[in-house]
Formats: C-alpha cells, structure tokens, sequence
C-alpha cells in the first residue's frame, strides 16, 4: 500500500486503525478486556447493563435471571408470589453459598419502589445486585461482603404500577399506589375517571385556558413555568388541573383514578384508618404485594439491616414516622453514626427522622422493620435539587421549581418539559396543554442516574458492613485443684451495630445470644459472665450453665464468659447469634501451670 506524501502520519495512522479494528473484533469475542479501565464499576461485566436508562418489569426480569444463570454459586432468585396484576415478585439472594450457611450468616434487607413513580429506587436495588456480582473476586471489600454477609434484594415492591407508570399516560408523581381497583369517590364504581392523555405524547401534562381574569401567568425567564400573579396584578390564564374530562358525567374531573390507597401506610407498627391516615388500606398488610414481603422477612430473622429506596429530596431518613414517639438512644446512635456517614458519601443530602424531618408516617415500611422485626433499616429519598448545579438551591427554590426549569433549560435543553400548546378538549373546548413530563422532576435524568446508584449502593454497603459479627477471640484453658478445669472465652462483636438492637431487647423480638461448651465427658459446674477479663463482678448463670445467654453485644465491644467443669477437655466454644452470624473455637486442654 502505497501512504501519500502529504499524509503525515499516514502509515501510523493505517496502522493504528488495523490495531483498533483488531481489538474491536477481539473484544466483541470477549477474548479480551477493555484496553483502559476506569476505577468504579467493572468495565468488562459478564452480564452486560446500561444504568443510564430504567428498566421496566421485563427488563428487570431479564437482567436478574441473566445474573442468576451466570453467578449460580453466588446467588438465587425466586418468585415470592404474584402481583395483582400477575407479576412477579422477584426476591434476589446473594452470598457465596460455599462458604457458611445462608442463615447464620447476617443478612440485609434492599428494597426499591414501593411508591411505584420513584423508578429510581429499584434502579438502585438492581445497580446493588449486578455491582456485587461483577465485583466478586475482582475487589475486596464486595467479595469479603458476599462471602460474610447474605443480601436479599426485592427491587420492584409495586411491578405493576410500575409497569403503569413507565408505559401508560402519566405524571411524574402518579401511579404511586398499586393497581387494586378502588373506588375513592365512593359512588359504586372503581377507577372511572383518571386523567386523560388529551394529545397522545404519553405524558400527562397541565391544562389551561387564557384567562384575564384568571389568578395565573407565565415567568418571566421560563415561559413554560406558570406561577401565581401577585395581589395587584392582572392574571393571563386559569389552570384547569391535569389533562383530563369528566369520564363519568358527575361534573368533576380526574376524581376517581387508580389507586389511592399508599402501599407504605400498610404496615403493621403503628397503623392508622384512612380517616387519620390519608393511603391506608383495610387493614395491615392487606395489600399482597407488601404482605409477600413481609412474610419473607419474618421467616429470615437473620436480616439485621434494611434499606428501601424511595424519592425524592435527598433525604437519609429513619424513623419514627410518629411524632411524639421515641426511640432507645443506644439505637438511635448507632443510627446517627450511620446516617453522618451517609451524608458525607450522598453530597446535598441530609440526615433526619420521617416524623420531625419529613412529615409524620402512620404504618410505614421501616417502622415496621425496626419496631416489630429489632432491624436497623433506612429510607433514603433518592435525588437531591444539590446535584443540578453542585450548589443549594437558592432561597425558595426547591418550592417554585425554579432549579428545576433552570436546569431544563442549560443541561435538558427543554427535553424535560411539553411545550404548551393547543388541543381540543370535549366539555371545554379549545385548552392549551403543557407542562412538565412524567420522566423529569422526581427522577434523575439518564447521565446522572448512575451516580445516584453508585453513591447510594456505596451508603448500603457500608451499612451492610457494620451489621453484628460474633467473634470467640480467645479460649483459655487452665487447671484448678480437684481435676476442675476453668474455661475462660473472649467472646466480641467487630461491627458497630449491636447483635440485638434496643427494642429488640426490651421485647424480646429475637432470642439472646448463646455461648455454649462443648466437649468429651464434661460436666458443668458453673458459667459465668463479666464485662471484664479480671472478672470482678461476675454474674452467675444458674440454669443450664452449658449455654450462656447474652441478651446483646454491643457493637465494637466484648464479653468474657467463663466455666468451672469437671475435665480437661477437648472443649469447643461456640457463639450463636441470630442476627450477628456464627462462630467457634476450639482449645485442647488446659495449659501447663
């Protein structure tokens, strides 16, 4: 081949273009990995996946049953049940099922889209399960979780609305319950009159009419934004509410859609009727969906953390949902530890309770989770207004929409909004329609929303890291007159939270901790517990000495237990917990004085 004069570089150019074709073709076989690779997720997964765009029921059927079939050893999935409206309810376990067993290992808890329009959340659970996946055996801090810790992963709580929301007319905000017929008006009828997609375009908008003597106006600087018009000033428009007609014919508008009831006022810890609970349902876990979940939780008391994805605000929340509730301040500082940490790893979010922080929660999800089940479990409100310009929004801004609009213009390029414009509407005639799309506002656009997975994955592996870990430390065996031997155990937990939360404690949710003695021909005279090695105060356990219970191990903290037996071993220490795993020593003999 013959490179003309005035090409410079031509032959290294040729050259380079036959060197990339080549590898091209090669990694297109998988034979090789990619040439550079940036730190963070694998860049040559074994199951590929795109986390810049939402995944709907299928295709997040399709991605964890890929999962599944290619880490067989690592994880499980299995349909708890069916929604409503026949989906699964796919439930995810990861752990590397040839080391210890799955429910003496402690285990966590991630869910997403309990409110179905807060697509993000799922998105999370899913990033969760395929991170650790192609992670394992590749860096070690995900390879130590899988091999110590179990994962249970529900990432679609409501698959139906879901489905709604994504591929049916709708807002930003709606569907947020699921799809059990309801009749919110009360008239007889279930569903007859939801909002109506007036032009087409699969999202549903604002309508208005021009209006001099209407109380609206367009902005300024954003004309697509419509704001209220001061007390002196003449209006331009009246706003008519959503895209809609009156279905039914009883002259109101939208009044009856799907849904109304809220699948997180459905719990059992501190329930409510609707009449005091605006979404509660008949009664606690009424809805099917939820009780599926539930009913898996409470058959694995190993689950020892939570996280449910929810949006949006950029919120690190825990409860109580109750004003006026409180909580024990050994728990709550386990969670404030946490939560700071959240903070510093989630920027522009901040760390609160539901009820003081957020607005008070009758019969919600993580109450439940930590009252009833002894579980520390978060809600983290996904997206924050900080990420649109890595600054707080001004003063008044996260109320009038602004940073929003201010963003659709610069970075969406007006992508996040429907202009105005005019259709034909059957009771009112010519309206105008417009307004933001159901797939902006609540949700991060596609190139930031595989920031907000990592970033929050990173806080739920973190959580995940600090559940309880039982550890027997030492063993020592030693002589005493009369052929007695006096076995003393260092028995630790080398995570923060405690093997027993508080409440679970004082309720007695959980079975305390037992340290047990085992060995050949022994007899057990006596077992004691200290908080100390000089055994100062001990305290004697009189009945069945062999098996010491402990009502909790505090996080980062040990315990000493200690027999007086008739032999001289071998002996065998084991601590069992049921939230903090298990773990044993084994020691000879006693040692020569």
């Amino acid at each position: 081949m013959q490179v003309p004069r005035r090409c410079p570089g031509g032959l290294a150019f040729i050259a380079l273009s036959i060197i990339a074709l080549g590898c091209g073709a090669r990694l297109a076989a998988g034979a090789e990995k990619p040439m550079y690779q940036p730190v963070g997720a694998p860049a040559d997964p074994r199951v590929p996946a795109q986390w810049n765009r939402y995944h709907d029921h299928a295709a997040a059927t399709e991605l964890l049953k890929q999962l599944a079939q290619t880490f067989p050893d690592l994880c499980r999935l299995e349909n708890l049940g069916l929604s409503h409206g026949k989906r699964e309810m796919w439930v995810l376990t990861i752990t590397n099922s040839k080391v210890g067993k799955e429910l003496e290992k402690p285990a966590f808890w991630i869910d997403g889209g309990i409110h179905a329009n807060e697509i993000q959340g799922p998105e999370v659970a899913l990033y969760t399960a395929w991170y650790l996946l192609e992670s394992y055996g590749r860096q070690e801090f995900p390879t130590k979780l899988i091999n110590e810790r179990v994962f249970y992963l529900l990432p679609m709580m409501s698959p139906d609305s879901r489905d709604a929301h994504m591929h049916e007319p709708n807002t930003t905000h709606s569907p947020r319950a699921g799809q059990l017929p309801n009749d919110d008006d009360r008239d007889g009828l279930v569903n007859e009159d939801k909002p109506d997609d007036l032009d087409g375009d699969g999202h549903i908008t604002q309508m208005r009419i021009r209006d001099p003597h209407g109380r609206w106006k367009s902005h300024a600087k954003y004309p697509q934004w419509m704001i209220q018009c001061e007390a002196d000033e003449q209006g331009q428009y009246s706003m008519l509410g959503l895209e809609g007609f009156d279905n039914d014919g009883d002259g109101s508008v939208n009044e009856d859609s799907d849904g109304s009831y809220d699948p997180n006022r459905n719990w059992p810890w501190g329930w409510q009727p609707k009449g005091v609970q605006f979404g509660a349902h008949h009664y606690p876990l009424s809805l099917p969906e939820d009780r599926m979940a539930a009913d898996f939780v409470m058959a694995h008391p190993n689950i020892a953390g939570c996280q449910t994805y929810h949006n949006f605000g950029g919120i690190i929340l825990r409860g109580p949902g109750e004003k006026g509730v409180t909580w024990d301040s050994a728990d709550i500082a386990v969670y404030d530890t946490i939560g700071r940490v959240g903070e510093v790893m989630l920027p522009g979010y901040r760390y609160t309770d539901i009820a003081n922080g957020l607005y008070p929660v009758f019969g919600g999800e993580v109450d439940w989770f930590y009252a009833m089940q002894g579980i520390y479990a978060f809600t983290n409100e996904l997206f924050t207004p900080f990420n649109f310009f890595r600054q707080k929004p001004g003063p008044g801004d996260a109320d009038t929409g602004e940073t929003h609009e201010r963003f659709n213009k610069y970075l969406l390029f007006g992508e996040g909004s429907v202009p105005w414009h005019e259709v034909d509407h059957p009771q009112f005639g010519k309206v105008e329609v417009g307004g933001f799309k159901k797939s902006w506002l609540r949700q991060p656009p596609s190139f930031l929303l595989e920031e907000e997975c990592h970033r929050n994955m990173a806080f739920t592996l973190y959580h995940a890291d600090q559940m309880p870990q039982v550890a027997v430390d030492a063993v020592k065996v030693e002589s005493l007159p009369g052929g007695l031997s006096q076995i003393t155990a260092t028995i630790s937990n080398k995570k923060l939270t405690p093997t027993r939360a508080a409440v679970d404690v004082k309720h007695g949710i959980s079975p305390p901790d037992r340290i047990t003695l085992t060995g050949n021909n022994v007899q057990i005279i006596a077992g004691l517990t200290a908080n100390n090695l000089l055994f100062d105060k001990p305290v004697e356990q009189k009945r069945k000495p062999s098996e010491i219970r402990l009502p909790t191990i505090r996080g980062m903290r040990a315990t000493y237990v200690r027999w007086i037996v008739q032999g001289t071993g071998p002996f065998q220490v084991t601590a069992r917990s049921a939230k903090g795993g298990v773990a044993t020593m084994a020691s000879d003999g006693p040692s020569k004085p």
